[in-house]
């Protein structure tokens, strides 16, 4: 039996399962402020150009806050972060290479979520501003 390989396949297995919960943690937080921002987009509805700049607006506050922490996520102490309470216990690296492994998850994962958020909010922009000339 190879070893070495079985060692591999283990943190494959490992950064898999941080991505994951990387992609839950943040995911979830996305989308409260998702749920957040189109309720509110509902209840100004009777105003379409208001509704869609308030929108796009709010989510560019939420592309800032994205970016920011993903900016922050390699810093920020592992064991305080969400991802490493969602892991199971027999999937968590170990404390010599769990900060950058989780911190690096956290980066990308960010990153992926403010890019959608800024192509959505840029889409509402626009259409506030095409409303507005009907």
């Amino acid at each position: 039996m190879n070893w070495q390989n079985i060692g591999r396949y283990y943190v494959v297995v490992m950064m898999e399962a941080i991505e994951n919960a990387a992609f839950i943690s943040l995911g979830r937080a996305s989308g409260f402020a998702g749920l957040f921002i189109f309720t509110l987009m509902v209840g100004l509805s009777f105003d379409p150009p208001v509704a869609t700049r308030v929108g796009g607006l709010l989510g560019i506050g939420v592309w800032l806050i994205l970016m920011l922490y993903g900016w922050r996520a390699t810093s920020r102490p592992y064991k305080r972060t969400e991802a490493w309470m969602i892991l199971p216990k027999d999937l968590r690296p170990p404390a010599v290479v769990a900060q950058r492994m989780i911190g690096r998850a956290l980066h990308d994962t960010a990153f992926w979520f403010a890019r959608r958020v800024a192509i959505v909010s840029g889409f509402l922009l626009v259409s506030s501003v095409v409303l507005n000339f009907h």
